[in-house]
């Protein structure tokens, strides 16, 4: 992600037609959901028609029972005004209810599609993006857009319905006075346009502030033993201190500015009332409006403030998920660069057999693998050395598909990788990085990641080859023991057996090990290179290393720079 998608520079719009267009997108996740939604905004139609009848009933009782002195119409209005009451009530919580739940499934819809879009991403996208900016976007800004939708959108239909309704209502008893309340609503109107453009631009720079922190926190807290290697601690916590001060400045000036674009309008609104208490007065007293009349009038006008200071405040709370759906947004168009061709048929077996040919590859313009041709056999062992930085590591990603080839092809049993779904790939070629991941979970479910369903003793076969079951028997609840974050249960070198024994347990045809003896010493290697042998019976690998133990067990050796052309050689030296 470039910096410029991150913090909402160029190609970032807050116009209103860029928020119709984005809440436009965000409609399409409601369409399984469209019947139910119906349901519910029947419903708080209905209870917003039960509020509206409220202030009129009031009318009724001052007019046709309490000056007339009928207690026959007091009672029956009283009815009315119980009935009112209790159907508003019931079906404002009914629907309420519903809505929130409604939303709150569309919005984890939303969240899923998203994290799978993210897993579909490659490492280029992942090396050049703030881990905390991309947790906040799928956590706080959908949190955001859930909240808005959650206590704001549902109200949009019930306070139109409310407002049109009021002021058919008021210019039925009296049109000069319904006029009069009408007068000031073109300048709340104007104040609010004025102070959300504004608003915009606050809200965004919160999302950045915000991002800001969640990165510092991730970027500081992972790497805690640097920090206090280097008693960096003071100055960690003054950048702390220094990104929450931009923060909260950014907050509190967001909160002003989203005050005065609600005070303002509701303040000329509220101004208005005295003038229509002076002139409803003055017509009661000279007998052209009833009291009840202008008693509901009053009630209509009072309730009118609300509504439309819903509304509103409704816009700025759209901006504010405006924003946030932008930056959603900006996640979901970012392109996946490996994608599944059209059509691939599933493949369920494999053979084993790698072949490149003339594979091309670099970043940023800079080339790391050129012109690339070999060929592994069906159940052969290949050693792939040479240098740091040469591109090992790059050939292993491009085997499990991290990345496509610029030019060139990978073929699998004579298939084009990107011809296979990625399901299939990955099932028949797996790879065990060389810094691999543990999860914060029990041993026994580590190992299992790739088959959940494997069996306690298939497990333990697993971890028996990877030379790890001794190790994990020496925990205090052996197979049950919980791994500490980032592994740190473990040593380096364990992390490395135990992501072994997960791949050899997933039974891949092709197996892809990237240094995996780095972090051992040598006693602990030429064990790893004994079990190895035994463990690869059967199954391709491509053992990227430059331990000559491992070299050694090799049934081919590819060396990568050094020579004109890469070129395949026994491990005994004869060219193949």
């Amino acid at each position: 992600m470039s910096q410029a998608s991150q913090t909402g520079g160029p190609g970032f719009s807050l116009s209103p037609r860029a928020l119709l267009a984005g809440y436009r997108r965000a409609a399409l996740f409601l369409v399984p959901y469209r019947w139910r939604l119906l349901w519910i905004l029947l419903t708080g139609v209905a209870a917003t028609s039960f509020g509206l009848a409220q202030p009129y009933i009031s009318k009724l009782l001052i007019d046709e029972a309490l000056l007339r002195r009928d207690f026959h119409a007091l009672l029956v209005v009283s009815l009315l005004m119980v009935g009112a009451t209790l159907g508003n009530f019931a079906l404002n919580i009914f629907s309420s209810y519903q809505y929130v739940r409604v939303s709150a499934l569309v919005l984890f819809d939303m969240r899923v599609a998203l994290y799978r879009h993210l897993q579909s991403l490659s490492p280029r996208f992942w090396a050049r993006s703030r881990l905390g900016d991309v947790v906040s976007r799928i956590n706080n800004d959908i949190s955001e857009v859930q909240r808005i939708s959650a206590d704001s959108l549902l109200s949009v239909l019930s306070n139109v319905v409310f407002l049109a309704g009021s002021a058919a209502i008021m210019a039925s008893l009296n049109l000069r006075l319904f006029l009069l309340s009408m007068a000031v609503l073109p300048f709340s109107l104007w104040s609010l346009q004025y102070y959300q453009r504004r608003l915009a631009r606050r809200v965004k720079l919160v999302r950045e502030r915000g991002a800001d922190i969640g990165s510092f926190l991730l970027e500081t807290l992972v790497g805690f033993r640097m920090v206090a290697a280097a008693s960096a601690e003071k100055r960690e916590v003054e950048r702390f201190r220094a990104r929450n001060q931009s923060f909260l400045d950014a907050l509190l000036s967001m909160q002003l500015t989203a005050f005065l674009s609600g005070a303002v309008p509701g303040a000329l609104l509220t101004l208005c009332t005295a003038v229509l208490f002076l002139y409803g007065g003055r017509q009661v007293i000279e007998g052209r409006l009833t009291v009840g009349s202008l008693v509901a009038l009053m009630a209509y006008h009072a309730r009118l403030l609300s509504p439309v200071q819903n509304l509103m405040s409704l816009y700025s709370n759209l901006v504010s998920g405006g924003v946030s759906l932008a930056r959603v947004w900006e996640l979901f168009d970012t392109p996946a660069e490996v994608v599944e061709r059209p059509g691939a048929p599933p493949w369920r077996s494999a053979r084993g057999e790698i072949v490149l040919d003339a594979v091309s590859f670099g970043y940023n313009g800079a080339r790391v693998l050129d012109e690339l041709s070999f060929r592994v056999a069906p159940g052969a062992i290949c050693a792939i050395v040479g240098p740091s930085g040469i591109g090992k590591s790059t050939l292993a990603d491009l085997l499990v598909r991290f990345y496509d080839p610029d030019r060139g092809a990978i073929l699998l049993d004579g298939r084009d990788l990107r011809d296979l779904r990625l399901e299939d790939l990955r099932r028949h070629v797996m790879l065990v990085d060389q810094a691999p991941y543990l999860f914060h979970a029990t041993v026994r479910e580590n190992i299992a990641y790739a088959r959940p369903e494997a069996t306690s003793e298939e497990i333990v076969a697993a971890a028996r080859a990877a030379s790890i079951h001794q190790r994990i028997l020496a925990l205090p609840e052996g197979y049950e023991s919980v791994v500490a974050e980032r592994g740190q249960t473990f040593s380096a070198g364990e992390r490395q057996r135990l992501a072994l024994a997960r791949a050899l347990l997933a039974d891949p045809k092709v197996l892809v090990l990237d240094e995996p003896t780095s972090a051992l010493d040598e006693e602990n290697e030429r064990a790893i290179a004994e079990t190895l042998s035994t463990a690869l019976a059967g199954r391709t690998a491509i053992v990227i290393t430059h331990r000559p133990s491992l070299a050694r067990i090799a049934h081919q050796v590819v060396t990568l720079g050094g020579v004109p052309e890469p070129r395949a050689v026994a491990a005994g030296g004869r060219d193949l």
